[in-house]
């Protein structure tokens, strides 16, 4: 039996950001002077870390994912390497590109089912074990790791075996030892010996237990699917269902404890990492104002959903962490987001912000 409980794809709500592997206290969270939040449901979390110079954000909240299923599923404490997932991937994703003769996008971005395709075939490692830094680095920068692969990919698919990169796989596995680090074939964690293997059948994560769910009006609900945006270069399988009950489920999920890895759309204006808040209020004229207190919201209906993924304005651009449900002091509902760079941004369940 799968559980319901990663990727949401597309989404409307509302958001906060989780700290530390502990649920936030069931107390009052002061936003701002007029947002005053209240915890209904708070699910353990990793502190938040930086993505750096990277479009790995999949990689990051999806390893963040793992790492609540893990304390969820063990009580274990484990600090998940979010680069060994990166370097398992890019293999999978220049395949891709090469079979498909370049037409199709390559670059630094991806899905919360390509870290679980990644895990499944290369399992798991510790942060301690594969950090991605190379030699001093303290920060990931990744400005000229996909444009280096790029060149040896599109100059094989230009002139085959005859290109100055004939052997094209042999030539990204170097430049990922360069860039990211040798593969890791095994490894001491606490005393035992593992492989990556044995040491995702440590954790007991199963990544076939776990299911992407989405809603859009141009599939038939109850039909799975391959969504068709840039970053799904694996052509990962969606569930379809009913826009309320997309939003039932995420709450069910929540309610019984697990968290969920969501894909969404941070590029509204009214989604503030600065104020600690996204929301999509019922006037423009109200949109600041939304920002520092509570306002109408708009009513987002599945074909208003539809209609933003259609004309590009709600976009596959952010994927985070969702760790729990809030209440403003009207009562409310908040989704709490773990992201990058921030500890707390709230999320109205009315939000037009996911893919």
């Amino acid at each position: 039996m799968k559980k319901i409980t990663l990727l949401f794809c597309l989404a409307f709500v509302n958001f906060v950001i989780a700290q530390d592997l502990k649920p936030a206290p069931i107390a009052n969270i002061e936003i701002n002077n007029n947002y005053i939040f209240t915890s209904k449901v708070d699910i353990e979390a990793s502190e938040v870390k930086s993505q750096g110079n990277t479009g790995t954000c999949w990689s990051f909240s999806t390893s963040s994912f793992i790492e609540s299923e893990i304390y969820r599923i063990s009580g274990k404490t484990i600090d998940v390497s979010e680069m060994y997932t990166v370097r398992a991937t890019y293999p999978k994703k220049s395949w891709n590109y090469v079979m498909r003769q370049g037409n199709t996008q390559f670059g630094e971005g991806g899905l919360g089912h390509d870290l679980m395709n990644a895990i499944k075939s290369e399992g798991l490692v510790p942060e301690s074990e594969f950090s991605g830094l190379i030699d001093s680095a303290t920060i990931h920068d990744h400005s000229q790791l996909s444009k280096d692969i790029k060149i040896v990919l599109d100059a094989y698919i230009k002139n085959n075996k005859n290109s100055s990169h004939p052997d094209w796989q042999a030539d990204v596995e170097t430049i990922l030892d360069e860039k990211l680090g040798k593969k890791i074939e095994e490894f001491i964690y606490e005393g035992v010996v593992y492989t990556p293997q044995s040491f995702l059948e440590m954790t007991g994560i199963n990544p076939d237990e776990y299911v992407t769910i989405t809603s859009f009006t141009h599939i038939p609900n109850y039909d799975s699917f391959i969504l068709n945006i840039p970053d799904n270069f694996a052509n990962g399988s969606f569930y379809n269902v009913p826009l309320d009950e997309f939003n039932e489920i995420a709450k069910d999920v929540l309610n019984k404890g697990y968290s969920i890895e969501w894909d969404g759309d941070v590029s509204e204006a009214t989604f503030s990492s600065k104020y600690g808040i996204a929301v999509v209020p019922n006037e423009k004229s109200n949109s600041k104002k939304s920002l520092t207190e509570i306002v109408l919201e708009k009513e987002i209906t599945a074909t208003y959903r539809q209609q933003e993924f259609d004309n590009y304005n709600t976009t596959d651009d952010h994927l985070m962490h969702i760790m729990g449900i809030v209440t403003d002091q009207k009562g409310n509902i908040y989704y709490k987001v773990k992201t990058l760079g921030v500890q707390i941004v709230t999320v109205s369940e009315m939000m037009d912000i996911s893919i």
